[in-house]
């Protein structure tokens, strides 16, 4: 009889013990970068859109653009002021920067910027500059702010409706920043580069600058755009202050300062508490302004033709240079002032 056979396991080994089934390996995620990336993408969108809101909630907004307006443009126009107010500087800031006593009103800059289909032109109009101021009279026109109230409005809306009215144009956008503005700017951005023509000399303006090119901090930037201590007097000071605004709206739009948040966050609230904006501007407006100014290097700078010295306008050109700019075209040559 033939010995029995041993039993095979189900793998057909004689006598082995079942084998386990073997466990499947874990299968490794790879890192969903992508997806990290676009949470870290709208995590800084809302951070960024946030801080947007904020600094457009700090503006301080004014009664500015006149809601009876009757005059009609192309193209977007903005009423850039500079006014001379020391209302928000300390007594050591005024000692410093030799700006004087805080009572003034008088709006010591008036710039009107220009965009739309022609190219992006800045007219620098004269501070005492002779125009109607409507219902005062004639009188110089830096002085339309102090002579605001009544029935005409507050300071900027007389302003405005005096702007309209001796340029024939529409003014959709009014911004003011006083000297406390300037400093801050310049504090923020770390200085403006500027290549400075001649050597100034200034007490009243507090500056005692050379000629070449530089670094401005805000102490001397500030003196830099305030002297008419020069040979060209208002003319000369006009051109300074287009330039210096060209250069540091330059240095505010530029990527070392936009991508730069200890750059970005001081100049946006540093701004924010140093300007006054018309009531329909918000800081989306305000970015459209600086990426027009830095348009300005293929664009138009220029002050409204006088015919003595900066008290009269002459009429022939400077209404060839507004009624162009109204119609959204270039300024012919011989409208362009110094």
């Amino acid at each position: 009889m033939l010995p029995a056979q041993r039993r095979r396991s189900p793998q057909g080994a004689v006598g082995a013990p079942p084998r386990r089934p073997a466990r499947p390996r874990p299968v490794r995620r790879r890192p969903r970068w992508g997806r990290r990336l676009g949470i870290a993408l709208l995590a800084l969108v809302v951070l960024v859109a946030g801080f947007a809101l904020y600094v457009d909630g700090s503006l301080a907004r004014v009664p500015a653009l006149p809601s009876d307006s009757a005059a009609s443009s192309e193209g977007t126009n903005w009423l850039i002021v500079g006014s001379d107010s020391r209302a928000n500087l300390t007594a050591e800031q005024r000692k410093e920067y030799a700006t004087g006593d805080p009572e003034s009103e008088l709006t010591d800059t008036i710039m009107l910027l220009h965009t739309g289909s022609g190219p992006t032109t800045l007219v620098s109009i004269p501070r005492d500059s002779i125009v109607d101021i409507p219902g005062k009279g004639r009188h110089k026109i830096n002085s339309a702010y102090g002579r605001g109230g009544g029935a005409e409005g507050g300071g900027p809306e007389l302003l405005v409706s005096t702007v309209e009215k001796a340029t024939g144009l529409r003014i959709d956008h009014y911004i003011e920043i006083g000297f406390l503005g300037i400093v801050s700017v310049v504090d923020a951005v770390g200085g403006v580069e500027m290549c400075v023509p001649e050597s100034i000399k200034d007490p009243k303006a507090a500056l005692d600058i050379k000629a070449g090119c530089q670094t401005l901090d805000e102490a001397t930037a500030l003196g830099y755009v305030r002297t008419r201590a020069t040979a060209s007097s208002d003319f000369g000071r006009v051109e300074r202050q287009r330039a210096f605004i060209s250069a540091l709206l330059d240095k505010a739009t530029s990527p070392a300062t936009l991508f730069n948040p200890f750059r970005t966050i001081p100049l946006a609230t540093g701004l924010s508490g140093s300007i006054a904006v018309d009531r329909s501007t918000h800081v989306w407006h305000l970015a459209q302004l600086g990426l027009a100014m830095r348009g300005l290097s293929d664009g138009i700078s220029t002050t409204v033709p006088v015919r003595d010295g900066v008290v009269n306008w002459d009429k022939t050109r400077s209404k060839a240079l507004f009624d162009a700019l109204k119609a959204d075209e270039r300024p012919p040559d011989n409208a362009l002032g110094p």
